[in-house]
This record gives C-alpha cells, sequence and structure tokens, in this order.
C-alpha cells in the first residue's frame, strides 16, 4: 500500500528585517490576505518603492464594468500572462489559481490583520469611496458593501486560512511567506526603506 505525503509547509520569515532582506531583490510578489486588511495599499507602496508593476486580480482580472465577472478561461489566461511578466506585485488570494501564480512568485507577504480591523477596512474603504470607483477596481465598479461581503470578512480566517496553508504547501512550498498581523508590522516593514 502506497504512503501519501503531506505538502512541505512554507518557509515562514520570523522577522521584519529577514523578510526586508528578500524584499529587496523580489522580482515577483503575491500579496494576499482578506478584504479590508490592507493588501492593497501595501501592494501599491510596495510597487511603487521598487519599481514593481502593480497587478490587482480584482482590477485586471476578475471584473468588468458593472461588477460582472470575466469568464473563468479568460481570467486564467490573463493570470498566466501577467504572471509571466518579469517583475511585478500581485494583490490578490483567490487560492485557486496558486498554481499559476506561486511557482513564479519570489516572496509571499500574508496580510492576516484581526478580522474586526478588516471589517473596519471595508466599511470605511466604502464611506470613502461610496459612489465612485477605487483605483485597484475595474473601471465601472463603484464601491459597495453587502452583507455576504461582510460575512465574508467574518468567516474568512476559519474558511479560507485554511485553504491558504494548503495552497502554499502545495503550489509554493519553498517560497517564502511574511505574515503581517499588525498596522505596526505593516509599518516597519515600510518604514525600512525609508
Amino acid at each position: 500500500m502506497e504512503q501519501t505525503v503531506a505538502p512541505q509547509a512554507p518557509p515562514y520569515v520570523v522577522d521584519i528585517e529577514t523578510a526586508a532582506s528578500i524584499l529587496k531583490s523580489a522580482e515577483r510578489i503575491l500579496v494576499i490576505g482578506c478584504s479590508g486588511g490592507g493588501k492593497s495599499t501595501l501592494s501599491q507602496k510596495i510597487g511603487e518603492r521598487f519599481g514593481l508593476v502593480y497587478v490587482s486580480l480584482d482590477r485586471d482580472v476578475r471584473w468588468l464594468p458593472g461588477w460582472a465577472e470575466r469568464d473563468e478561461i479568460e481570467r486564467k489566461r490573463i493570470i498566466v500572462e501577467k504572471a509571466q511578466e518579469e517583475r511585478w506585485i500581485m494583490d490578490g488570494t483567490n487560492t485557486t489559481t496558486f498554481d499559476l501564480r506561486l511557482p513564479r512568485t519570489d516572496l509571499v507577504i500574508w496580510v492576516r490583520m484581526p478580522r474586526l480591523l478588516c471589517l473596519w477596512g471595508a466599511v470605511s474603504r466604502w464611506f470613502k469611496w461610496i459612489g465612485r470607483t477605487r483605483p485597484e477596481m475595474a473601471p465601472g465598479c463603484p464601491e459597495k458593501i453587502e452583507w455576504q461581503f461582510l460575512r465574508f470578512i467574518w468567516t474568512f480566517e476559519q474558511v479560507y486560512s485554511p485553504r491558504i496553508i494548503a495552497g502554499l504547501a502545495e503550489h509554493g512550498p519553498d517560497i517564502p511567506v511574511l505574515q503581517l498581523t499588525s498596522r505596526r508590522q505593516m509599518h516597519a516593514l515600510l518604514d525600512i526603506f525609508d
């Protein structure tokens, strides 16, 4: 009888200084986490600082004007195309595309904020952008908030984090992963490069 071997967990980076040294030489960075946690803002700041092309899965892959979802085959084609580029920072969690993105990734930054902070981030973002489209969203997709979205945030850690962990182990077992669990850590990472 054959034994199945569980996928190896990725190497977690435990301190900001180590992450910063990896970040300096990274050509392709994947930023994942719950909505409202600050991953888009962090991605854009890192992209600007290191001259990386900013790719938003929401804006560039998933959504069309009027909150219409792009066809799955087309989404995967775009992800493959974007992942093949030389230098990028990609903002978006979607674990079903880890097989396309992780093999090209040098560093994963997992913005793993507490759910109340994520809820606050989503609600305050809605107030800021109400009736308008954020830069990291597709044109014609004005900011909105629905109970289903709030429930998604509330249950993210319980429902989606196990999928993230399994996906990282399966498709990127050698890729370093930095988990940011507070705004203080996020600021400390950015402050190193000031």
